[in-house]
């Protein structure tokens, strides 16, 4: 084990690089896998695991192959600056490229890098786009099926596309009218109004899926992939029904995760409803850049406009900090700062 090692050891050269291909793979292999191991024992999401490990992947190759234990403050400074200057990537990017490295460091390297100066993209402050009542009714009459089932909760219920496509059978309360979104943005469980005129066509569907997860289970399968310490805890559940995805996908596919042959049933993919409320914005005319996160910034102003206080809707969104919400109160006004324009009073002061 120990001539293992110090082979690996021998392989870098003083300068920290790798003397060759093979070893630098070799080595890189076993980083990544003690990153990917530390990413799941927190238990953090499929898409934070590969975004964090593809982040990790640049940052070695930006600085020649070196090891990142042979690195430190000011190449991540260096690798930062360069993605910002160089690269022109946005704000939100540069982030999620530090909190990668900072996770690095502190969580698997156990080099904490400390205070970070680097020359940080501009973060552009945008209004968020929001539909008009006509618009969403107009834009949900072209669509059909499960894209406007899930449409309908994101506008209703101001969810997120990725929130609103991992509910599990077990979080729509019908009874109560809520919808729980476990896990959300910052993992954090919140609840929210589920609209009444979504539940006869939900309910149908549901019982769709519920015939189709019995056929499932008849034949061996009818697993859905459950949250690495969850699937420890409750080692059935998978096959459990209030585990299942409301919106499943059409196929079956491995767990990118497990290191089984086992096939699961994941939830319907974002391309899906994306596609789908890109076309029917088309098709209604709508000359706004619409995604399906635009209902959920239609839900926050509407509910605005109508009269609710910021902190309901704060809870509703999920947000951690007020101030995010507060982006929605200009454009619930009327008009820019909810001035109203002096040409149309020219003809009430005749």
């Amino acid at each position: 084990m120990h001539m293992v090692k110090n082979r690996i050891e021998d392989s870098i050269n003083p300068s920290g690089a790798f003397d060759n291909k093979d070893s630098f793979m070799a080595q890189k292999r076993k980083l990544l896998d003690r990153m990917r191991d530390t990413i799941r024992l927190k238990n953090y999401s499929y898409r934070t695991e590969k975004a964090y490990v593809r982040w990790v992947k640049r940052y070695i190759f930006y600085h020649q192959k070196r090891h990142p234990e042979e690195m430190g403050k000011v190449e991540v400074e260096a690798f930062l600056t360069h993605l910002a200057v160089e690269g022109h990537v946005a704000a939100s990017t540069q982030n999620q490229a530090l909190s990668a490295l900072l996770f690095l460091y502190g969580q698997v390297l156990r080099q904490p890098l400390g205070q970070v100066d680097v020359t940080w993209a501009k973060k552009p402050v945008r209004s968020p786009i929001v539909l008009t009542r006509e618009e969403v009714s107009m834009i949900m009459r072209h669509l059909s099926g499960i894209p406007l089932m899930v449409v309908q909760l994101l506008y209703g219920g101001g969810l997120r596309l990725t929130e609103g496509l991992r509910l599990r059978v077990q979080d729509v309360d019908f009874g109560q009218k809520m919808i729980v979104v476990r896990d959300g943005k910052g993992q954090k469980d919140r609840a929210t109004t589920l609209p009444d005129a979504v539940v006869p066509a939900l309910q149908s569907h549901i019982q769709t899926v519920k015939a189709q997860h019995h056929h499932e289970l008849q034949r061996g399968h009818g697993r859905a992939p459950l949250p690495n310490a969850l699937a420890k805890k409750y080692p059935n559940a998978e096959t459990e029904w209030p585990w299942q995805f409301v919106f499943p996908a059409k196929t079956v596919s491995k767990n990118p995760r497990g290191d089984n042959e086992q096939l699961y049933r994941y939830h319907l993919h974002e391309s899906t409803v994306q596609k789908a409320v890109r076309k029917a914005a088309q098709q209604s005319g709508i000359a706004k850049r619409v995604t399906p996160h635009t209902f959920r910034h239609s839900f926050a102003t509407h509910l605005l406009e109508t009269g609710y206080d910021i902190r309901t809707i704060q809870e509703l969104l999920g947000h951690k900090d007020v101030q995010t919400t507060m982006i929605y109160t200009h454009v619930a006004q009327r008009g820019a700062m909810g001035v109203r324009s002096p040409l149309d009073t020219l003809e009430e002061s005749r």
